[in-house]
């Protein structure tokens, strides 16, 4: 496994990851005269020229944690070629984090930074591009900015700006749900007691909703106007809710979370006009260690404890992919590109891996085009024999 192109293993566990927006991190550091002549041009899925960075950045985060492991705790860069759908060998930037575990991250948006939890608190980092010639390479180094009121406040699970980059909101191990409005890190929410321990959370494409889950109980949802539970979505006979994401539609948007019932992972569907649940599908045979969802919401990603990976059809809960071990051990963090071209998952066993989901939905549409011709033929045949 770890051999293929489109997986590394980059020598320590690996707890968290995301796509780096560099388009947005160029224009933020140099003028955008600059930033056209170091990016190529290219199309999208529809076809739509824009600009892109030469070879896309990726971001990890892991490490060994506080023991004498010998396996250090870091933030690592590394890189994707589409071309030849290839990681790179070796990460092309390593901020080491000395005794503290990067466990989880939120990288922001508009390309300013990024927040990640620690065992005892949050800290914030900036990217580091330099001018000129070498405007296309990337690192990353520690900001003296600090996160006041996410000092000394213990692990926190989850980590999430909203799309845009406008508000923060942290999910405690000790069930502590905080949300700020960014950068000025004002308090909107702080309850302290609103999961036993926060597991995961997502805002609404709108921002106006925050819907969080617990180790237990039931699925809350957040008005952040009022700073109120508009919704308590229990779960069903036997079920474990897991995880949960808004799908990035203003109109009829719908909620989905992950639950386990026995030992198969299912994905639930909600309604967010009346909050009632829509539906209900199994995916897969295994428990679900992590999830995520496209940012035009077309594709969900899971991802399994047997290190299994699938990327599936957010309307007909299709599975159009489907990486049986792709890594192997259980899978910590998955995100998909910005162009949903691809999907990148990590797991405990240090490896990164690629999925490219493009060539899937161009094949899934090949196929139905050659049953399309094969009916027509049928039809036609059988009208020229029927017909005097």
């Amino acid at each position: 496994m770890a051999t293929r192109p489109c997986c590394k293993k980059y020598g320590l566990p690996l707890y968290c990851a995301s796509w780096v927006p560099f388009d947005k991190i160029q224009q933020n550091s140099i003028p955008q005269q600059e930033a056209k002549e170091e990016t190529t041009s290219g199309e999208d899925s529809n076809g739509i020229k824009q600009s892109s960075p030469l070879v896309p950045y990726l971001v990890f985060g892991g490490g060994g944690g506080e023991g004498r492991s010998g396996v250090p705790n870091a933030l690592l860069l590394a890189q994707f070629d589409f071309s030849t759908a290839s990681l790179s060998d070796e990460p092309v930037n390593k901020l080491k984090t000395d005794g503290e575990l990067p466990y989880r991250m939120a990288v922001h948006p508009g390309g300013e930074g990024l927040v990640c939890s620690f065992p005892q608190n949050c800290k914030w980092f900036e990217w580091d591009m330099p001018s000129g010639a070498d405007s296309h390479k990337l690192a990353l180094k520690s900001s003296e900015k600090l996160l006041g009121p996410l000092e000394n406040v213990g692990l926190q699970l989850a980590l999430s700006f909203n799309l845009e980059g406008s508000i923060l909101a942290a999910g405690g191990e000790d069930g502590h749900l905080r949300v700020f409005k960014w950068p000025s890190m004002d308090v909107i929410l702080d309850q302290s007691d609103a999961h036993g321990s926060v597991k995961d959370l997502d805002f609404s494409s709108d921002s106006r909703f925050l819907v969080s889950l617990g180790n237990s109980g039931p699925c809350r949802v957040w008005d952040l106007k009022s700073s109120s539970v508009v919704a308590s979505l229990p779960r069903g006979d036997d079920e474990m809710f897991g995880f949960c994401r808004f799908s990035r539609s203003i109109d009829n948007e719908i909620l989905y979370i992950t639950a386990m019932k026995g030992k198969h992972g299912r994905i639930v569907s909600w309604n967010t006009g009346s909050w009632r649940r829509a539906g209900s599908t199994q995916i897969v045979r295994d428990p679900i260690s992590a999830f995520n969802i496209s940012a035009d919401g077309k594709l969900l990603a899971i991802g399994t404890i047997e290190g299994d990976v699938a990327v599936v059809d957010s309307g007909t809960k299709q599975v159009l992919t489907r990486v049986k071990k792709a890594h192997l051990g259980l899978v910590t963090a998955m995100a998909f590109s910005r162009d949903a071209r691809a999907l990148v998952s990590t797991s405990f066993d240090s490896s990164a891996r690629v999925t490219i989901t493009e060539s899937k939905k161009q094949s899934g549409f090949s196929m139905w085009l050659i049953v399309f011709i094969i009916l027509i033929a049928i039809i036609s045949y059988r009208l020229h024999w029927c017909l005097p």
